[in-house]
């Protein structure tokens, strides 16, 4: 793919779920004559709207009926050889559906996408019924679904082509609204199970995903400053894990730290720890991400300083549990 800061900043400015509706879905279905998309309610809430309208057969609404969406998906991928890829909110595409993903799609396997936009507390007013902190949780503990969670815009653009690689099911976890952080100022090899490391450092390593990657490599910035050198990891793909990278970061460090706009249960965290368990002499984790509590309402920025996910507090944080 070419970019430049111009596309870049465009693709800034629709966020995760924008450009890769609007620009990774329009790219395969030019590409693939076996692209369909199923949406619940609103082609528009799921940015397809260039789909739709370059591809108007290939798009099925079922209204609000996000279990039945996913049935319908299935059914689509079991009676073709189509690649389906499903679209609501990240909040109700995993715990409203979950039964149906266990069933069509970790169990038979079936060649569908879901695509839950929205993710963490985008959906920032709205509350806890449209917050999706526990999804990765949800789709990690079901066997066969590969997990994906893009930093940036471009990013996403690429975890949505790379899905439609994968013959299977497969999540792809979209953060943030509009006007996301720019991690890539130029395009890479996007390569699923692969992390890539943003940012070398010989004191200690923060591996992080989704709009936690930005805060973080903020954070390693701040800290820099206070003397403390700071290796960042993009860890896009959750299941399955890097575990090379993973091996290479426990020989390296005394401490590491996992950042994620997720719960620590059953996250990005929990599937570090699950591997580090039985490991000799393995460093310290700590994780930071979503305490296990609901908290009040507000803007995103508001919601991540009451659970200490700003960059200015991950750095506190660290540089805290170094100097101790």
């Amino acid at each position: 793919m070419i970019v430049n800061k111009g596309i870049l900043k465009a693709y800034s400015r629709m966020g995760q779920k924008g450009a890769s509706s609007g620009i990774g879905m329009v790219e395969l279905g030019k590409e693939r004559t076996n692209i369909r998309a199923v949406v619940a309610d609103s082609v528009a809430i799921a940015s397809l709207d260039r789909f739709n309208n370059l591809y108007p057969n290939r798009i099925v609404n079922v209204g609000i009926a996000e279990q039945n969406m996913i049935s319908v998906a299935a059914g689509m991928a079991s009676e073709s050889e189509d690649c389906v890829f499903a679209f609501t909110y990240a909040a109700f595409i995993t715990a409203r559906a979950l039964e149906q993903v266990r069933l069509n799609l970790g169990y038979h396997k079936f060649n569908v996408k879901i695509v839950g936009n929205s993710a963490g507390f985008a959906m920032e007013m709205l509350g806890v019924s449209h917050w999706a902190v526990e999804d990765i949780a949800y789709i990690r503990a079901i066997p066969n679904i590969t997990i994906l969670s893009p930093a940036d815009s471009l990013e996403a653009i690429n975890a949505i082509k790379a899905a439609a690689e994968i013959q299977g099911p497969v999540y792809v976890r979209l953060s943030g609204g509009a006007n996301v952080p720019i991690v890539y100022e130029n395009d890479y090899d996007f390569q699923v199970g692969k992390a890539i490391t943003l940012r070398d450092g010989t004191d200690t390593a923060i591996i992080a995903t989704g709009m936690m990657v930005n805060e973080s490599l903020k954070a390693a910035a701040l800290l820099e400053e206070r003397g403390i050198s700071c290796k960042v990891v993009n860890m896009h793909t959750i299941k399955p894990l890097d575990t090379n990278i993973l091996d290479d970061i426990f020989k390296s460090y005394n401490y590491i730290f996992s950042i994620e706009e997720h719960s620590k249960i059953g996250g990005l965290s929990s599937a570090i720890a699950e591997y580090k368990a039985d490991k000799v002499n393995s460093p310290a984790l700590i994780s930071i991400g979503v305490d296990d509590t609901y908290r009040k309402l507000g803007t995103q920025e508001y919601i991540w300083q009451q659970y200490g996910l700003t960059a200015e507090q991950i750095c506190n944080k660290i540089y805290t549990q170094i100097k101790k």
